[in-house]
């Protein structure tokens, strides 16, 4: 189990807080292929990241958490009851575990790339799941709306999405390949420069 300085602490509980308030709506962008009522990018993983690749990939999921419950205290879980909240949280542990534990491996620049790809992939076929088997029904339950209710948002953004499955296939894994794409460009680009402020000691 892994025993944290007093350091670390320190840092988990900044980036927690930087990744908290990255999360706020403000700080949220629509995309153009997915509907804005659903999907909206943030970098609140960014901190995450940075975390669990300087400190422990345990690090990465207790900011991760924290990110979530400060998210809920000032948004407050709305009409979902935290639903939104606890995806985000679930997608979030997909990217960052599978990264973070492949980077530690061996902490060179190259295995941070494989590790952010891996990630990447993990919350395409994740977060497909996720949403296919579990957020979209339950939001159509709190909303007492039909899921064709969510694939009519899709069609409005593409025409070509018709079905549940193809508004996963078109809209929920493009929006993660984009995601993932996005701010494992970010990591690449800043984390060599911030890791020295955290102690970690990388090889590239």
């Amino acid at each position: 189990m892994k025993r944290f300085s007093t350091r670390d602490l320190v840092t988990i509980a900044i980036l927690s807080s930087l990744a908290g308030v990255l999360m706020f709506p403000v700080f949220e962008f629509p995309v153009w292929f997915a509907p804005p009522d659903i999907y909206k990018l943030d970098f609140s993983e960014i901190p995450v990241l940075i975390g669990a690749f300087a400190i422990h990939p345990l690090a990465g999921v207790i900011i991760e958490g924290v990110k979530i419950i400060i998210a809920l205290i000032i948004k407050g879980g709305s009409i979902t009851m935290g639903v939104g909240e606890l995806a985000n949280f679930l997608i979030g542990i997909a990217f960052v575990l599978p990264s973070s534990i492949i980077y530690h491996k061996h902490k060179t620049r190259k295995n941070a790339v494989i590790g952010l790809l891996v990630g990447t992939l993990s919350i395409m076929v994740f977060g497909a799941l996720l949403n296919a088997f579990v957020l979209l029904p339950v939001y159509a339950f709190f909303l007492e709306a039909p899921i064709s209710a969510f694939v009519g948002m899709g069609t409005a953004v593409n025409s070509n999405v018709d079905s549940l499955w193809k508004f996963i296939a078109l809209i929920t894994v493009p929006f993660n390949l984009f995601k993932g794409i996005m701010i494992s460009t970010v990591v690449i680009l800043i984390y060599k420069r911030v890791s020295h402020l955290i102690k970690a000691k990388d090889r590239e």
